[in-house]
């Protein structure tokens, strides 16, 4: 089973918890909050894929990509995220994702992270969970030690590799 697959038989509950809910990127209007609205600080802009990237490989590999949004309790977008297929030997399921920087420092960021987790948990529990980050992002590698992630040693590139 593909990731796409295995992440489209869950139950609609278990995309949410109590400050997030991540929807499938499906609409014209969803596309142009992502790629044009959610905007993210300069300083960050060296840590993430930019949208493009993310929905181009999205396009091409539709199997083992799958583009969402993340909204609040709300019901507003205030973020992107693409659940992948670990590459080169896709022996695991990974992710990239960013919150809009109007909505940062809310814990948007952590809940998000959490809700990923347990969706790729629910979705393939024998999966391993693998995520890469630079060396300089320290904010994300804090985030994934809290999550229970231990870094690899093992590297993509100059990235960090962690996995749970």
């Amino acid at each position: 089973m593909c990731l796409r697959e295995d992440l489209q038989k869950l139950a609609d509950n278990g995309w949410q918890n109590q400050y997030v809910k991540i929807k499938p990127l499906l609409t014209e209007e969803q596309l142009i909050y992502a790629g044009f609205e959610c905007e993210i600080t300069e300083s960050q802009k060296q840590f993430v894929n930019p949208f493009w990237f993310s929905i181009g490989r999205a396009y091409l590999f539709k199997e083992d990509n799958y583009p969402c949004v993340i909204y609040n309790s709300e019901n507003l977008p205030i973020g992107f995220i693409n659940f992948y297929t670990w590459l080169p030997n896709k022996k695991g399921y990974s992710w990239s994702f960013f919150i809009d920087k109007n909505h940062q420092g809310r814990g948007y960021g952590k809940a998000s992270a959490q809700l990923a987790v347990s969706i790729l948990k629910s979705a393939n529990p024998k999966m391993p969970i693998k995520l890469a980050t630079e060396v300089a992002n320290k904010k994300a590698q804090a985030l994934y030690r809290l999550l229970g992630f231990k870094q690899l040693a093992e590297k993509d590139g100059d990235d960090l590799i962690f996995e749970l």
